[in-house]
């Protein structure tokens, strides 16, 4: 097999037609680091990140701690400046907002955090903390009374539940407040980071039913950052799969879990568990060489060639003069090592970077099931 020819135009990964509600373009993030006798080094944490996102649609952002995830959230958010690239929300520049515009901005990105309890002010009453967004708005008292407590009989609580404190609530209805806090300002998009994970599994599918069917009643948008893969799977419309700071496969969710072609994404599946007992007893595990690479010294070319089960394999059916051995005594393609691969199309709504993409073939032969 020989090396995937780099096309020679750029080719970005949008597929949402011409009017997304959100387009991210080259997106990148560095951070220095200073270190001892006046050197310097820099960590790109997040690295040149291109996607779109259309109306009603839920992007599922997966990837191992470290990747990038939360850094390209808070630059959606506008939390943090990007480094380079730009976020544009229905046509309309959010880098470099300032005052009021980037106000008005915030009114349409609201973010539903991972943890219940520490994102709500345990000194305020629900109806102020529901209410907190509504400040700045010019609404009355009794407007956003009104809006208060229409959001909380939607996530149903009671009226009463509005002078309550935040220790008053189950983890559920403390997750349910957050997001009747995100809502209260009619948000077009919502940044959902690890809204279930800190949930016993029954409140989960509570909360996971109730984030869907507000998408449909609310005409929303979501991003949604999860480890979980079945969560992922069952909320999301496309998933995207960042390592060191890079998409690395884009797909909708269908074509990913039953045909992934990255070999990081297919290790991801072969970690996460099967609920049916039968398979997951019989299932192969795909345990990656080594640790996950520094960010500030990354490796050249692939960042996942040293952790790549998939690359060891190509290279025994390379010629010698295509294939590179590691200082752990490894054999690598030689392409891996040297050559950065780009985001490219497999088909019109699958993106891998992979130099040699994997294959329902190679995918039976490590036992990746579909099964999640």
């Amino acid at each position: 097999m020989s090396v995937q020819p780099l096309p020679s135009t750029e080719t970005l990964p949008f597929v949402s037609g011409d009017n997304p509600i959100l387009r991210v373009e080259h997106l990148s993030k560095e951070f220095g680091k200073r270190r001892r006798r006046g050197t310097s080094t820099t960590v790109k944490a997040v690295n040149d990140v291109s996607f779109d996102l259309a109306r009603g649609e839920t992007l599922g952002l997966v990837g191992e701690s470290g990747c990038g995830k939360t850094t390209l959230s808070r630059m959606l958010l506008r939390l943090i400046e990007p480094t380079s690239g730009s976020v544009e929300v229905e046509g309309e520049q959010v880098t470099g907002l300032k005052g009021n515009d980037l106000r008005r901005f915030r009114q349409r990105a609201q973010v539903v955090f991972q943890d219940p309890y520490a994102s709500l002010d345990p000194r305020q009453r629900i109806s102020a903390t529901v209410a907190e967004p509504l400040v700045n708005s010019g609404k009355s008292k009794a407007e956003k009374k009104e809006i208060v407590d229409g959001l909380l009989a939607r996530m149903g609580l009671l009226p009463a539940h509005a002078s309550r404190f935040p220790h008053q609530f189950s983890g559920g209805q403390r997750q349910r407040i957050g997001i009747a806090r995100a809502l209260s300002v009619t948000p077009d998009l919502l940044l959902l980071d690890e809204p279930v994970s800190a949930l016993d599994v029954s409140i989960q599918a509570q909360v996971l039913t109730l984030l869907s069917d507000l998408r449909e009643e609310f005409d929303l948008s979501y991003i949604l950052i999860s480890h979980d893969l079945s969560v992922v799977r069952h909320v999301s419309d496309r998933v995207m799969v960042m390592y060191l700071g890079r998409i690395v496969e884009m797909a909708d969710k269908n074509s990913l879990f039953t045909a992934p072609r990255h070999p990081y994404t297919v290790s991801l599946l072969s970690a996460a568990p099967v609920p049916d007992p039968t398979i997951e007893r019989t299932r192969q595990r795909i345990v990656l060489r080594g640790d996950p690479p520094n960010p500030a010294n990354p490796p050249s070319g692939c960042a996942f060639h040293r952790r790549c089960f998939h690359a060891t394999t190509m290279a025994a059916q390379l010629p010698g003069d295509q294939v590179t051995t590691l200082d752990d005594g490894s054999r690598v393609p030689t392409a891996c090592t040297t050559t950065v691969p780009l985001l490219t199309p497999d088909s019109a709504t699958h993106w891998s970077a992979c130099h040699f993409p994997m294959t329902p073939e190679d995918n039976a032969a490590v036992g990746v099931t579909a099964a999640l």
